[in-house]
């Protein structure tokens, strides 16, 4: 997606095209921890640039604290919107992967708050309290700026955001997140054991009341429930395995996290994010919603 900046014009005539790249990070990644979708993030950040290209800069203090606060206004009317994560959504949702390593075509800013676990957990709040959230706890925004996006008063806009930070530290305690090294280790073990067809080595790896989540959105076939149980997931993973046969299975950066990418017939087939305690895997959500993948 071209920003629209690339015009030739001096640095003096364009103050905007000078600071654009340094700020676009945090203009996606608001939008993004906010939809949890790269699409709307990127529409969100075009419809920032537009904004702000048509804008009078001169008297804007802090351009990035301006930025983000367009895009959060913009992101809120489309968490508002009937249209966004309706209930005619086929099957569980899942966010959008987001690539945040050397792959990433784009720099993003990279912190907890872009991985699927706690995107999930943002999920379960609701739009005011989201926005309160992102804004004051990853950007760092006053409460002041957050109350004009929210239309709320300031005190309120400080009582959102100590709501949310309340649900979702309760939330991480639930879900404690493994070190890189532990993470690495358990999804090289599980590739191997998932390439040979290994249904005890699977069930090794899985915590007992694992679950297994799979995103179709409907575009193809996928579980539409959530799937219990270690062995039962086992089960199904070896039997899926055996079904689409991947070409080849890639580690890639996803949301700031080590990922499992499956790849067939040529193209991104899955991108496959795991939640570990203790060395097991407690969850593994799987993204095959063809839709989520073509950034991939």
């Amino acid at each position: 997606m071209e920003d629209g900046h690339g015009s030739g014009r001096s640095e003096q005539e364009d103050p905007l095209g000078a600071e654009w790249d340094r700020h676009r990070p945090a203009v996606f990644g608001v939008a993004y921890r906010l939809l949890g979708s790269v699409a709307d993030a990127e529409d969100v950040t075009q419809d920032v640039w537009l904004r702000a290209a048509g804008a009078d800069l001169q008297d804007i203090g802090d351009l990035r604290a301006w930025l983000v606060t367009v895009a959060a206004r913009r992101s809120y009317d489309i968490l508002k919107s009937a249209r966004f994560r309706s209930e005619t959504y086929v099957g569980p949702w899942l966010p959008e992967p987001l690539l945040t390593g050397p792959d990433a075509s784009r720099p993003v800013l990279v912190d907890e708050s872009v991985s699927s676990a706690m995107l999930l957990i943002m999920e379960e709040l609701s739009p005011p309290e989201r926005v309160s959230f992102v804004l004051h706890d990853v950007f760092g925004l006053e409460f002041g700026r957050i109350a004009e996006v929210l239309d709320v008063s300031v005190p309120s806009a400080r009582q959102l955001a100590s709501r949310a930070r309340r649900r979702v530290a309760k939330a991480k305690q639930s879900t404690p997140q493994a070190s890189k090294a532990e993470r690495e280790r358990v999804l090289m073990v599980f590739r191997a054991a998932y390439e040979a067809g290994d249904l005890a080595g699977l069930v090794r790896l899985l915590h007992p009341d694992a679950v297994y989540v799979t995103d179709g959105g409907g575009k193809i076939s996928a579980a539409r429930k959530v799937i219990h149980g270690g062995e039962r997931v086992a089960e199904v993973m070896v039997r899926v395995g055996r079904q689409w046969h991947p070409d080849r299975i890639d580690f890639a950066e996803v949301g700031g996290e080590l990922a499992l990418v499956f790849h067939r017939d040529r193209r991104v087939y899955s991108v496959d994010t795991v939640q570990i305690a203790d060395g097991l895997i407690t969850a593994y959500r799987r993204v095959i919603n063809p839709d989520k993948l073509v950034r991939v």
